[in-house]
Protein backbone atom coordinates (compact mmCIF):
# COMPACT_ATOMS: atom_id res chain seq x y z
CA UNK A 1 0.00 0.00 0.00
CA UNK A 2 2.75 2.69 0.98
CA UNK A 3 4.64 1.74 -2.22
CA UNK A 4 1.52 2.16 -4.21
CA UNK A 5 0.92 5.76 -2.88
CA UNK A 6 4.39 6.86 -3.73
CA UNK A 7 4.13 5.83 -6.82
CA UNK A 8 0.91 7.70 -7.49
CA UNK A 9 2.23 10.74 -5.68
CA UNK A 10 5.09 10.76 -7.87
CA UNK A 11 2.90 10.45 -10.90
CA UNK A 12 0.56 13.19 -9.78
CA UNK A 13 3.60 15.37 -9.22
CA UNK A 14 4.78 15.00 -12.15
CA UNK A 15 1.38 15.74 -14.13
CA UNK A 16 1.40 18.80 -11.77
CA UNK A 17 4.58 19.89 -13.43
CA UNK A 18 3.92 18.87 -16.87
CA UNK A 19 0.73 20.91 -16.31
CA UNK A 20 2.58 24.55 -14.74
CA UNK A 21 4.58 23.73 -17.27
CA UNK A 22 3.06 24.23 -20.35
CA UNK A 23 0.99 27.13 -18.49
CA UNK A 24 4.38 29.18 -18.35
CA UNK A 25 5.08 28.66 -21.63
CA UNK A 26 1.93 29.81 -22.89
CA UNK A 27 2.39 32.90 -20.90
CA UNK A 28 5.94 33.57 -22.74
CA UNK A 29 3.66 32.91 -25.64
CA UNK A 30 0.80 35.65 -24.66
CA UNK A 31 4.19 38.05 -24.61
CA UNK A 32 5.94 37.26 -27.73
CA UNK A 33 2.19 37.18 -29.09
CA UNK A 34 1.03 41.00 -28.14
CA UNK A 35 4.66 42.23 -29.05
CA UNK A 36 4.79 41.18 -32.47
CA UNK A 37 1.11 42.69 -33.10
CA UNK A 38 2.23 45.62 -31.85
CA UNK A 39 1.49 48.57 -34.46
CA UNK A 40 -0.86 46.13 -36.38
CA UNK A 41 -3.78 48.66 -35.89
CA UNK A 42 -6.44 45.92 -37.54
CA UNK A 43 -5.14 42.99 -35.14
CA UNK A 44 -4.94 45.21 -32.14
CA UNK A 45 -8.70 45.96 -32.77
CA UNK A 46 -9.86 42.51 -33.61
CA UNK A 47 -12.06 41.42 -31.02
CA UNK A 48 -10.94 37.42 -30.63
CA UNK A 49 -10.89 34.39 -27.87
CA UNK A 50 -7.52 33.03 -27.36
CA UNK A 51 -7.63 29.94 -25.71
CA UNK A 52 -9.92 27.02 -24.62
CA UNK A 53 -11.62 25.47 -27.78
CA UNK A 54 -9.99 28.09 -29.95
CA UNK A 55 -6.40 28.05 -30.86
CA UNK A 56 -4.43 29.43 -27.88
CA UNK A 57 -1.23 31.82 -28.20
CA UNK A 58 1.23 29.83 -29.73
CA UNK A 59 -1.19 29.12 -32.20
CA UNK A 60 -1.86 32.58 -32.96
CA UNK A 61 1.31 33.53 -33.16
CA UNK A 62 2.67 30.71 -35.63
CA UNK A 63 -0.22 32.03 -37.81
CA UNK A 64 0.90 35.59 -37.46
CA UNK A 65 4.19 35.21 -38.41
CA UNK A 66 3.49 32.63 -40.99
CA UNK A 67 1.25 34.99 -42.83
CA UNK A 68 3.17 38.62 -42.05
CA UNK A 69 6.56 36.77 -43.05
CA UNK A 70 5.91 34.32 -45.84
CA UNK A 71 3.01 35.59 -47.11
CA UNK A 72 1.13 32.24 -48.75
CA UNK A 73 -1.73 33.00 -51.77
CA UNK A 74 -4.03 30.71 -50.51
CA UNK A 75 -5.44 29.45 -47.86
CA UNK A 76 -7.53 26.12 -46.54
CA UNK A 77 -8.88 25.84 -43.12
CA UNK A 78 -10.40 22.98 -41.87
CA UNK A 79 -13.29 24.66 -38.77
CA UNK A 80 -14.40 27.54 -38.94
CA UNK A 81 -13.40 29.86 -35.84
CA UNK A 82 -11.54 32.43 -34.39
CA UNK A 83 -8.15 32.06 -36.92
CA UNK A 84 -10.84 32.72 -39.80
CA UNK A 85 -11.17 36.18 -38.58
CA UNK A 86 -7.62 36.14 -37.89
CA UNK A 87 -6.68 35.70 -41.69
CA UNK A 88 -9.71 37.28 -43.08
CA UNK A 89 -8.80 40.38 -41.22
CA UNK A 90 -5.36 40.60 -42.83
CA UNK A 91 -6.43 40.13 -46.26
CA UNK A 92 -9.43 43.02 -45.66
CA UNK A 93 -6.48 45.50 -44.63
CA UNK A 94 -4.29 44.66 -47.49
CA UNK A 95 -1.68 43.06 -45.50
CA UNK A 96 -2.37 39.40 -47.37
CA UNK A 97 -3.03 39.15 -50.63
CA UNK A 98 -4.54 35.78 -50.36
CA UNK A 99 -7.59 33.39 -51.87
CA UNK A 100 -9.15 31.95 -47.89
CA UNK A 101 -11.56 29.01 -48.12
CA UNK A 102 -12.62 27.76 -44.61
CA UNK A 103 -14.68 24.67 -44.87
CA UNK A 104 -17.35 24.25 -41.72
CA UNK A 105 -20.00 21.59 -40.93
CA UNK A 106 -22.42 23.24 -38.33
CA UNK A 107 -24.74 25.34 -40.62
CA UNK A 108 -25.90 27.23 -37.17
CA UNK A 109 -22.26 28.54 -36.27
CA UNK A 110 -21.98 29.37 -39.69
CA UNK A 111 -25.29 31.55 -39.53
CA UNK A 112 -24.27 32.92 -36.68
CA UNK A 113 -20.45 34.15 -36.89
CA UNK A 114 -22.48 35.94 -40.11
CA UNK A 115 -23.79 37.88 -37.97
CA UNK A 116 -21.02 38.58 -35.72
CA UNK A 117 -18.13 38.95 -38.38
CA UNK A 118 -18.27 40.07 -41.58
CA UNK A 119 -15.22 38.12 -43.86
CA UNK A 120 -13.54 39.46 -46.72
CA UNK A 121 -14.59 39.41 -50.38
CA UNK A 122 -11.52 36.87 -50.37
CA UNK A 123 -12.16 34.72 -47.96
CA UNK A 124 -15.41 32.10 -48.67
CA UNK A 125 -17.08 29.38 -46.29
CA UNK A 126 -18.16 26.08 -47.82
CA UNK A 127 -20.35 23.77 -46.15
CA UNK A 128 -19.53 20.20 -45.67
CA UNK A 129 -20.88 17.77 -44.31
CA UNK A 130 -19.38 16.29 -41.13
CA UNK A 131 -19.51 11.89 -41.20
CA UNK A 132 -17.79 9.56 -39.35
CA UNK A 133 -15.30 7.54 -41.40
CA UNK A 134 -12.92 4.21 -41.08
CA UNK A 135 -9.12 4.56 -41.12
CA UNK A 136 -7.11 1.29 -40.34
CA UNK A 137 -10.55 0.00 -38.41
CA UNK A 138 -10.98 2.89 -36.73
CA UNK A 139 -13.76 5.78 -36.92
CA UNK A 140 -12.64 9.22 -36.69
CA UNK A 141 -15.09 12.58 -37.59
CA UNK A 142 -14.02 14.25 -41.14
CA UNK A 143 -16.11 16.15 -43.99
CA UNK A 144 -17.85 14.43 -46.30
CA UNK A 145 -16.73 14.94 -50.27
CA UNK A 146 -13.74 16.63 -49.30
CA UNK A 147 -11.28 15.06 -51.35
CA UNK A 148 -13.27 16.54 -54.14
CA UNK A 149 -12.15 20.30 -52.89
CA UNK A 150 -9.97 21.80 -55.47
CA UNK A 151 -6.47 21.23 -53.96
CA UNK A 152 -3.99 24.02 -55.02
CA UNK A 153 -3.32 25.41 -51.05
CA UNK A 154 0.04 26.61 -50.01
CA UNK A 155 -1.23 26.62 -46.38
CA UNK A 156 -3.18 23.95 -44.68
CA UNK A 157 -4.99 25.45 -40.77
CA UNK A 158 -6.20 22.27 -39.82
CA UNK A 159 -8.36 22.87 -36.64
CA UNK A 160 -11.45 21.14 -37.64
CA UNK A 161 -14.01 19.06 -37.09
CA UNK A 162 -14.63 18.53 -34.15
CA UNK A 163 -11.02 16.00 -32.71
CA UNK A 164 -11.74 12.00 -32.62
CA UNK A 165 -9.84 9.93 -29.97
CA UNK A 166 -7.55 8.03 -33.07
CA UNK A 167 -6.78 9.81 -36.33
CA UNK A 168 -8.31 12.80 -35.61
CA UNK A 169 -8.46 15.37 -38.43
CA UNK A 170 -7.48 12.84 -40.73
CA UNK A 171 -8.98 14.46 -43.72
CA UNK A 172 -5.83 16.24 -44.53
CA UNK A 173 -3.79 12.86 -45.10
CA UNK A 174 -6.44 12.20 -47.48
CA UNK A 175 -5.72 15.56 -49.01
CA UNK A 176 -2.42 14.84 -49.11
CA UNK A 177 -2.48 11.82 -51.22
CA UNK A 178 -3.18 14.28 -54.11
CA UNK A 179 -0.14 16.24 -53.63
CA UNK A 180 2.22 16.35 -56.37
CA UNK A 181 5.91 15.86 -56.12
CA UNK A 182 7.20 19.25 -56.50
CA UNK A 183 4.24 21.23 -54.74
CA UNK A 184 5.21 23.60 -52.15
CA UNK A 185 3.16 23.88 -48.84
CA UNK A 186 2.75 24.79 -45.07
CA UNK A 187 0.36 22.53 -42.28
CA UNK A 188 -0.33 23.38 -39.37
CA UNK A 189 -1.67 20.78 -37.26
CA UNK A 190 -3.41 22.29 -34.08
CA UNK A 191 -4.07 20.26 -31.01
CA UNK A 192 -1.23 18.44 -31.45
CA UNK A 193 -0.92 17.40 -27.76
CA UNK A 194 -3.80 15.25 -28.53
CA UNK A 195 -3.05 10.89 -29.45
CA UNK A 196 -5.56 11.29 -32.50
CA UNK A 197 -3.37 14.08 -33.97
CA UNK A 198 -0.50 12.75 -33.29
CA UNK A 199 -1.69 9.45 -35.16
CA UNK A 200 -2.69 11.66 -37.69
CA UNK A 201 0.64 13.45 -38.10
CA UNK A 202 2.53 10.40 -38.04
CA UNK A 203 0.42 9.10 -40.83
CA UNK A 204 0.62 12.63 -43.05
CA UNK A 205 4.40 12.03 -42.84
CA UNK A 206 4.94 8.93 -44.18
CA UNK A 207 2.43 9.73 -47.30
CA UNK A 208 4.45 11.93 -48.02
CA UNK A 209 7.74 10.45 -47.84
CA UNK A 210 6.18 7.56 -49.94
CA UNK A 211 5.36 10.54 -52.36
CA UNK A 212 8.96 11.64 -52.29
CA UNK A 213 7.87 15.23 -50.85
CA UNK A 214 10.73 16.20 -48.96
CA UNK A 215 9.33 17.97 -46.07
CA UNK A 216 10.64 19.17 -42.27
CA UNK A 217 8.80 19.84 -39.27
CA UNK A 218 8.64 21.45 -36.11
CA UNK A 219 6.31 21.34 -32.80
CA UNK A 220 5.84 24.58 -31.06
CA UNK A 221 4.01 24.55 -27.48
CA UNK A 222 2.14 26.23 -25.02
CA UNK A 223 -1.02 25.15 -23.18
CA UNK A 224 -1.83 23.49 -26.43
CA UNK A 225 0.47 22.36 -28.87
CA UNK A 226 1.03 22.43 -32.83
CA UNK A 227 2.70 20.64 -35.43
CA UNK A 228 4.22 22.74 -38.68
CA UNK A 229 4.75 20.82 -41.30
CA UNK A 230 6.70 22.82 -44.14
CA UNK A 231 8.10 21.75 -47.60
CA UNK A 232 11.57 23.66 -48.59
CA UNK A 233 10.20 27.34 -50.18
CA UNK A 234 8.87 27.57 -46.60
CA UNK A 235 11.65 26.44 -44.30
CA UNK A 236 11.92 29.68 -42.13
CA UNK A 237 8.31 28.60 -40.72
CA UNK A 238 10.54 26.04 -38.15
CA UNK A 239 12.53 28.94 -37.02
CA UNK A 240 9.93 31.56 -35.61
Amino acid sequence: MILKKIINTVKDNKSRHKRTEALTNELIWANVYHDSIRGVACLNNLSINIGRWAGNYSFFYILKRILFDLKPESILELGLGESSKFVSTLVSNNILQSSHIIIEHDKEWIKKFNKEFELSGSSEIKHFEAIDKDVLNQKYLGYQDIEKLQNNFSLYIIDGPFGSSSYSRYDIVELAKMFTQDKEFIIIIDDYNRAGEKETAESLLQVLKEKSIDVNYKCYSGSKSQLVIVTKSYKMALSL
